[in-house]
C-alpha cells in the first residue's frame, strides 16, 4: 500500500507568487507585460544582428545565441505561471513538471556559459587582435557554441533523470511558479541524498567554470588596456566590454545579493525571488543594455525599423 501511495503522484500544484486572489489580476497584466518585452526585445536583437552583415563577428554570434536563451528561458516558465492565473487553476502533470524543470536548467546554464565564452572572445580581440580571426574562425566559434549546449543539456538531463526515480509522498504542493529542483526534492520520500550531491556538484562547476573563465579574461583585458598608451584606445577597448560587463554584473550580482548575503526572508521567499530576477527581470533587461550602450547594435537596429517601415509602406 505504501509503494502505491508514494507512486500515486500524477500532477503537482503550483502555489505562484501569491495565494491572494485579489492580486492575481495584478500579477497577470505585469508579467505578460514584461514576458512579451521580454521576447520581443530579444527577437530585434537576434534580427538585427542576422540582417545587419557588419554584425557577422564571433561577438554578435554569441550575443545572438544569448539572446535566444533569454528568450527560451523566461518561456519556460512564465507562460505556464499566466495560463495557470488566466484559468484559476495550479496544476501542472508530472511530466510536464519535469519537463519544465529540464528546460529551466538548461537554459539557464546555457546563458552561464554563453556569459563566459563572450568573455574569452573579448579577451581574445583585445589581447591577442593579430591572431583573432584565426583563433576565433566560425568553425571554432560553432564548436564553442555546441559544447555550451551539449554540457548544459547534460547537466539538465542527469537532474532529471535522478528526479525521475524518485517517489513523491509529502504532498504535491510546489511553494513556486514554476518545478524547481530543491522544491521538488523537498516533497520526495525517497533518499536524496544522491541528488543533493549532484546538484551541488554541478551547480559549482556551471557557476564557478564560467565566473573563472570571466575573471581571467578580463584580468589579462585590464592588463593590456593599461599598456595603452592613448586615452583613446583605452576608450575604445572598454567600449567593447561594457555591455558584456554590465549583463555580467547583473546576473552574478542577482546570485551574491540573494545567497551570499544573510537575509530575513524565508528561503522559500529567496528562491522565488531569485527565480523572478533569473527567468524575467535579466532577460528582459539584456536587450536594453546592450542596445543602449553598443553604438554597432542602435545602427542594426534603425536599420531594421527602416527597412520594416520600407516593406509595410
Amino acid at each position: 500500500m505504501d509503494r502505491i501511495n508514494q507512486s500515486s503522484v500524477t500532477e503537482f500544484l503550483l502555489l505562484g507568487l501569491s495565494e491572494r486572489p485579489e492580486q492575481q489580476p495584478l500579477l497577470f497584466a505585469i508579467f505578460v507585460g514584461m514576458y512579451l518585452v521580454t521576447v520581443m526585445g530579444n527577437l530585434l536583437i537576434i534580427l538585427a544582428i542576422g540582417f545587419d552583415p557588419h554584425l557577422h563577428t564571433p561577438m554578435y554570434f554569441f550575443l545572438a545565441n544569448l539572446s535566444f536563451a533569454d528568450a527560451c528561458f523566461s518561456s519556460t516558465t512564465v507562460p505556464k505561471m499566466l495560463v495557470n492565473i488566466q484559468r484559476q487553476s495550479q496544476t501542472i502533470p508530472y511530466g510536464g513538471c519535469l519537463a519544465q524543470m529540464y528546460f529551466f536548467m538548461t537554459f539557464g546554464a546555457l546563458d552561464d556559459f554563453l556569459l563566459g565564452v563572450m568573455a574569452y572572445d573579448r579577451y581574445m580581440a583585445i589581447c591577442r587582435p593579430l591572431h583573432y580571426s584565426t583563433l576565433m574562425r566560425p568553425l571554432v566559434c560553432m564548436l564553442l557554441l555546441v559544447a555550451c549546449w551539449l554540457l548544459t543539456n547534460l547537466a539538465a538531463l542527469l537532474h532529471t533523470l535522478l528526479m525521475a526515480r524518485l517517489s513523491f509522498c509529502a504532498g504535491n504542493s510546489i511553494h513556486h511558479f514554476f518545478c524547481d529542483v530543491v522544491p521538488l526534492l523537498q516533497l520526495s520520500c525517497s533518499d536524496t541524498s544522491t541528488n543533493q550531491v549532484a546538484l551541488f556538484t554541478v551547480s559549482c562547476m556551471i557557476l564557478t567554470g564560467p565566473l573563472s573563465l570571466i575573471i581571467l579574461s578580463y584580468a589579462h583585458i585590464i592588463s593590456t588596456i593599461l599598456r595603452v598608451p592613448s586615452a583613446r584606445g583605452i576608450f575604445k577597448a572598454m567600449s567593447t566590454c561594457g555591455s558584456h560587463l554590465s549583463v555580467v554584473s547583473l546576473y552574478y550580482g542577482t546570485i551574491i545579493g540573494l545567497y551570499f548575503f544573510p537575509s530575513s526572508s524565508s528561503s522559500s521567499e529567496k528562491n522565488i525571488i531569485a527565480s523572478v530576477m533569473y527567468t524575467v527581470v535579466t532577460p528582459l533587461l539584456n536587450p536594453f543594455i546592450y542596445s543602449l550602450r553598443n553604438r554597432d547594435m542602435k545602427g542594426a537596429l534603425e536599420k531594421l525599423f527602416n527597412r520594416a517601415t520600407v516593406l509595410c509602406q
